[in-house]
């Protein structure tokens, strides 16, 4: 006897509804990418014809490098360009390292003062003394125009710090016995039992503090302000976008307006592009790490 399938059939309503999603959706995805495409394809066309298209456009035309090789010619960008791997991959190991500690330590039941702790850490989550009372700390400690300034402040962030504890305490509770039964300690716990299964958390954690790292300038501009060849990336690239011209480049030669903005969307690409490629290898684990470290209703 065949067997019959049983269809909802969607209403006129449910189309219209469908209907009305798909066009605010695409709408919503146009105006997101098309920036990006668009700075995307003038790094690449003739310099000439991107000033007469008036913003549109939408495919590369007359490909040309010249802007990249100004680019990659000019020593300030290699300079950011290292300087800004420095940071985000010191900056990230200290921030994954410290977090993953401190989340680790107050997620313990039997820690004490673990509620006025928590409090504590949480507080300065809402609260903190501000940009120009942390700047007076950061020139009292004589730490201006230092590396250990861009790295010191924001150690921990407390929003990945309540994400990766949430996670160490939604962990089975025999792992930790177990482990203590054979005679092992809190350290050894925490480097061969907890973190070899939390590996899409700290992968999480990787990329909240990577991105944030690969893209910070502010920071930066406040604590190295004599001090340009210590300057990332990202701080170079405003300069070149806020500059009128091509003074910010470091060769000195003169060009045209035209070529000037076209340097700027080369730069724009230049900083980009890394931070894009990392988010492939590590989305896989982003829905887990964020699911399983989420707060639970």
């Amino acid at each position: 006897m065949a067997r019959t399938k049983n269809k909802i059939k969607s209403t006129t309503e449910d189309r219209v509804f469908d209907g009305v999603s798909f066009v605010v959706i695409a709408i919503l995805i146009f105006v997101c990418f098309y920036p990006i495409w668009y700075v995307f394809c003038a790094s690449f066309t003739n310099p000439t014809i991107v000033a007469g298209a008036g913003g549109i456009l939408l495919f590369p035309q007359d490909i040309t490098l010249d802007a990249y090789k100004r680019v990659f010619a000019d020593a300030e960008i290699w300079r950011g360009l290292l300087n800004t791997i420095f940071y985000t991959v010191v900056g990230t190991a200290l921030n994954v390292i410290l977090t993953a500690m401190l989340a680790y330590t107050l997620s313990r039941k039997n820690l004490l003062f673990k509620k006025p702790l928590t409090v504590f850490v949480t507080f300065t989550m809402f609260f903190n003394g501000g940009m120009i009372p942390t700047y007076l700390v950061i020139r009292d400690l004589g730490l201006l125009d230092s590396r250990v300034a861009v790295l010191l402040p924001g150690l921990v962030s407390v929003f990945n710090f309540i994400n990766m504890r949430t996670h160490f305490e939604s962990l089975p509770a025999e792992l930790e016995e177990s482990a203590k039964l054979d005679g092992a300690n809190h350290w050894t716990i925490f480097t061969r039992v907890i973190l070899p299964i939390s590996g899409a958390t700290m992968a999480v954690m990787v990329l909240f503090y990577g991105v944030a790292h690969w893209n910070s300038w502010f920071r930066e501009m406040l604590y190295l302000p004599n001090s340009r060849d210590l300057w990332p990336l990202a701080l170079i690239t405003r300069e070149i976008i806020l500059s009128s011209s091509n003074a910010a480049m470091s060769d000195g030669a003169v060009m045209t307006q035209e070529m000037a903005d076209a340097i700027k969307y080369a730069t724009i690409i230049v900083t980009t592009l890394p931070i894009l490629c990392l988010y492939p290898f590590l989305q896989k684990y982003f829905a887990k790490g964020v699911t399983v470290g989420a707060v639970k209703g």
